[in-house]
C-alpha cells in the first residue's frame, strides 16, 4: 500500500526520535517537522537544538520552531498551505489549539505512552514504574482539547521488568510505539483502524515531576521507595539528608530487617535504613551533597554512621 499521506510531524524530546524516523523509512511524506525553540545549554549557555530537530535536519526534512502556536497567524498560515492530512504529536510540549485540531482530516494523531486512560499527563513513564506498575504501554489516541482524553486508536502493552528504570523503559516505549504509529496510520488510510472513546471512570494521572517528588519518605515501605527511585531517574532522582546535608540514593534493594523508620545502621560494609511496615531499604549507592557517586562500603569508612543517626532528620 502507498504511504502517500501528508503529515506534520510535532515533537521535540528523544523519545519523539524513533516515530519520526519509522515515519519517514515507511515513506510517509513528512512536508513539515515542527519543535520547540533552541534552548540555552551547558555552562557557556550557547543555543542546543532538541533531539527532534537534529533528527529531521539529518534526514533532510524542513524545520518550524515557533515561539508560540494558539495565536501565531503566520504558523498558521504554513500549515494550511500544507494540507496536511494527519498531524502526528509526539511530546511536543505545547497544548495543541483547536485551529491546529481541526484542520487535517485525519485529526491530530498523539502518541501516548500509557494504556490510556491510565497515566494521562506529562510523566507516565515515570509514575507507572513510581506506583509499582507490572506493566504498561503505548497509546495512539485522536487529540481533543482535553489532557490525553481523546479517543483511543491502537494500544500495544508493554511489560515493566524489576530491573527497568524510566530511561530504559522509555526507551523501549519509544521503539514499540513508533512502529504503532505507522501500524495506526496505515489503518487510517486504509479504513481498517477505527477510533474508541475512552473509559473516563478509570482514568489516573501522571502529573509533571517536581523536584520535591524525589525526596524519600521513610514512612513509606521498601519496595514502595525501590519503585520511586526507579521511576524517578534521572530526575528528580531519589533523596534524602544526613547530618544536615543532602544525600542522593542511587541504588538501593529491599531486605529483610526491622529497624525504626529512617534509623540508619551500618554493618561492616553494609549501609542499611529502617521503612514503613517493618521493612528495610540497603542502600547500595549513595552521593553526599558535594561529592561524587560511592559504593555503601565506602560512604560507611567515610562517614562512621553512629548508632542512633537517622536519615531525613
Amino acid at each position: 500500500m502507498s504511504n502517500s499521506l501528508h503529515l506534520v510531524f510535532c515533537g521535540t524530546p528523544r523519545f519523539a526520535v524513533p516515530t519520526l524516523e519509522k515515519l519517514a523509512e515507511a515513506g510517509f511524506n513528512v512536508c513539515l517537522v515542527v519543535t520547540r525553540p533552541d534552548k540555552p545549554h551547558g555552562r557557556g549557555l550557547e543555543l542546543a537544538p532538541s533531539p527532534v530537530k537534529e533528527r529531521a535536519l539529518q534526514l533532510g526534512l524542513p524545520v518550524a520552531q515557533p515561539e508560540k502556536i494558539k495565536i501565531n497567524e503566520d504558523f498558521r498560515a504554513q500549515l494550511a498551505a500544507l494540507k496536511p492530512e494527519a498531524i502526528i504529536v509526539v511530546g511536543y510540549g505545547r497544548i495543541i489549539p483547536q485551529w491546529m485540531i481541526d484542520l487535517p482530516p485525519l485529526g491530530n494523531i498523539n502518541l501516548h505512552a500509557s494504556l490510556l486512560p491510565k497515566y494521562r499527563g506529562a510523566a507516565p513513564v515515570q509514575w507507572a514504574i513510581a506506583r509499582g506498575e507490572t506493566a504498561t504501554g503505548v497509546t495512539t489516541m485522536r487529540i481533543d482539547a482535553g489532557l490525553d482524553t481523546g479517543d483511543i486508536l491502537l494500544q500495544k502493552e508493554v511489560l515493566i521488568t524489576p530491573e527497568d528504570r524510566a530511561e530504559t523503559l522509555a526507551e523501549r516505549l519509544a521503539a514499540i510505539g513508533a512502529d504503532l504509529m505507522v501500524e495506526t496510520l496505515r489503518g487510517l488510510h486504509a479504513g481498517t483502524v477505527h477510533s474508541r472513546p475512552q473509559d473516563h471512570t478509570k482514568a489516573t494521572l501522571a502529573p509533571l515531576l517536581k523536584k520535591q517528588d524525589g525526596r524519600i519518605e521513610f514512612h513509606l515501605t521498601a519496595q514502595e521507595i525501590c519503585n520511586r527511585l526507579r521511576g524517578f531517574q534521572p530526575w528528580p532522582g531519589a533523596y534524602t539528608s544526613f547530618r544536615g546535608k543532602n544525600l542522593h540514593i542511587w541504588s538501593a534493594r529491599p531486605v529483610q530487617r526491622t529497624l525504626a523508620e529512617g534509623e540508619l545502621v551500618a554493618e561492616a560494609d553494609h549501609l542499611i535504613v529502617g521503612c514503613g511496615a517493618g521493612t528495610a531499604l540497603e542502600l547500595l549507592e549513595v552521593q553526599p551533597e558535594g561529592k561524587k557517586r560511592m559504593a555503601a562500603r565506602d560512604f560507611v569508612h567515610g562517614y562512621r554512621p553512629r548508632r542512633g543517626e537517622k536519615l531525613g532528620t
